[in-house]
């Protein structure tokens, strides 16, 4: 277990004037994909094409297979981080390209994810046809540099998170693999050196994004972050890497990875390509989040170059780098869980008050009154605190705080709301009939997750 040495949070909320964003105009031109008529235009209820593998109920195993290779460039230049100019306070309010990118998102996720998602559910996957769409959102491109053909001048942890809110509304298990590759180009922005952003990032700013994710978990009890199993060594060319990690979403189709492993005894991230000799990828279906395809990965002595550590560095500069990709990955996690948890307040108060018992609505028992208002003060207080943390890290400031708070509330409201949602139901609850049993799962899932989603 690592001692955090970092200075206490000292700064406060300030009162300077608020200053618009200019992350996301690359997305103005893609706001008429949020016609109704899309989810019947691409008939996404059909059978579900399996893009990676077969018969994921009973479990694949197979050798990682890169799609593409990635032409490795020479740095030597600085890396292009985006500016994190302080906005002086913390408003809730999101400016005007942020409420465009979130509707538009939200959108496409009501009108694509959800009527996909009890399919995607069920078949353990999701269908190729809805990362087409997403590809085309641009979600990707506004988390690279301007540099690489991307969007990003500012930091957008904000922007980021309400993305992430907007696309869990739809369906919490679709959103994971269609948000995964923007973790990894956050995090290749953020923390990544200048060959590692020449070689990488230009793939994720067009509409052929690679599949890829940013791996933490492990398959243990009580998983820590910091505590990792997965062990990397020095060799003369470089690194080897063995264990094995768990919360892999689209794992049998991915094509790059961000590895957390143990070096020297911190932690550090490390960029592995799927097609690397020793890398095994295998089925591991759960309760929850099943249309993310989750899978482990198995990293049997994989060998990768000194340059794979990110940002190629080492010490206490990489270990941080790891400490910030963690917390930023838990405030994704929170604002998927605020997402899926909007979903099902909205979803419950009208059944409550259209469900009638002994001559009059439900919702008229001070029971079931006082549920539905504890999930609404529950959901404010999780989203406030997300998107604080988010404000904050996106000013460069300390988030640490929130970080822990978010995941908290994650773990212990988040997953709440879905069972008070299931409960309100009663019967319905517990049936597929009715979508909240699926979003009762999803956020059981939220409260265990580990990397992937960073904002």
């Amino acid at each position: 277990m690592t001692t955090n040495t970092e200075p206490r949070d000292t700064s406060s909320i300030g009162a300077q004037p608020h200053k618009l964003s200019p992350i996301g105009a690359a997305m103005r031109a893609l706001s008429t994909i949020t016609g109704s008529d899309l989810a019947a235009k691409y008939k996404l209820r059909e059978p579900i094409n399996r893009v990676a593998y077969e018969a994921t109920k009973t479990g694949f195993k197979t050798l990682g297979t890169a799609n593409r290779a990635f032409a490795q460039a020479a740095g030597g230049g600085s890396p292009q981080r985006p500016a994190t100019p302080s906005k002086g306070f913390f408003n809730l309010t999101p400016d005007d390209e942020q409420e465009m990118i979130a509707e538009t998102v939200r959108d496409f996720s009501t009108e694509i994810l959800r009527p996909a998602a009890y399919d995607a559910d069920n078949a353990a996957t999701t269908p190729e046809d809805i990362l087409k769409r997403s590809a085309e959102l641009g979600i990707t491109m506004i988390n690279v540099p301007e540099a690489f053909d991307g969007a990003a001048s500012d930091r957008g942890v904000v922007t980021n998170a309400l993305v992430a809110e907007a696309m869990a509304y739809g369906d919490m298990g679709l959103a994971l693999p269609l948000l995964a590759p923007s973790g990894v180009a956050t995090t290749l922005t953020n923390f990544g050196s200048d060959a590692q952003q020449r070689t990488y990032l230009p793939d994720y700013a067009g509409e052929s994004v690679p599949t890829s994710s940013v791996v933490i978990a492990e398959p243990r009890p009580l998983f820590d972050a910091f505590d990792l199993q997965t062990k990397a060594r020095r060799v003369p060319s470089g690194f080897r890497l063995s264990g094995v990690k768990s919360f892999v979403p689209m794992a049998g189709s991915s094509e790059l990875f961000i590895v957390g492993a143990q070096l020297d005894g911190r932690p550090a991230l490390f960029i592995v390509e799927s097609g690397s000799q020793g890398v095994v990828v295998e089925a591991d279906p759960g309760m929850g989040l099943r249309a993310a395809g989750m899978g482990r990965l198995l990293l049997n002595d994989v060998a990768v170059p000194a340059s794979a550590l990110l940002g190629e560095v080492e010490g206490d500069e990489a270990a941080a780098a790891y400490r910030n990709v963690v917390r930023l990955s838990r405030l994704g996690w929170s604002a998927l869980a605020a997402g899926t948890a909007k979903s099902v307040l909205d979803y419950v108060i009208p059944y409550v008050n259209e469900r009638e018992a002994f001559g009059e609505p439900i919702s008229n028992r001070q029971a079931v009154a006082f549920m539905v208002a504890n999930m609404a003060t529950e959901l404010d207080g999780l989203r406030l605190v997300t998107l604080r943390g988010a404000s904050r890290a996106e000013q460069g400031l300390s988030f640490a705080r929130e970080a822990a708070l978010a995941r908290k509330l994650t773990i212990d409201k988040g997953l709440q709301i879905g069972l008070d949602g299931v409960q309100l139901l009663g019967g319905h609850g517990f049936t597929k009939e009715h979508p909240v049993e699926r979003w009762y799962r999803d956020l059981r899932g939220a409260g265990i997750g580990e990397g992937i989603v960073v904002l």
